[in-house]
């Protein structure tokens, strides 16, 4: 997650829209988080497998996360 104030946030408006399509970002003002910008269009199911890929060795698709979850309940 990217991490802005928000004076950086609105000067530099068009290069974090450009960077929400990639990864969420995390607006502060005076050292306390205000806002986050996340890209709609990329599911919950997709950032979780992201974070797992690099702790899991196997490949994780939305079925496995599907049933880990179940199992959890």
């Amino acid at each position: 997650m990217i991490t802005a104030t928000s004076t950086e946030f609105r000067t530099n408006f068009g290069y974090y829209l450009s960077l929400v399509e990639k990864e969420d970002i995390l607006i502060t003002k005076n050292g306390k988080s205000i806002a986050k910008m996340s890209n709609p269009r990329i599911s919950a199911v997709d950032k979780i497998s992201g974070i797992l890929k690099g702790k899991i060795s196997e490949d994780i698709d939305r079925h496995s996360l599907k049933e880990m979850r179940l199992e959890r309940d």
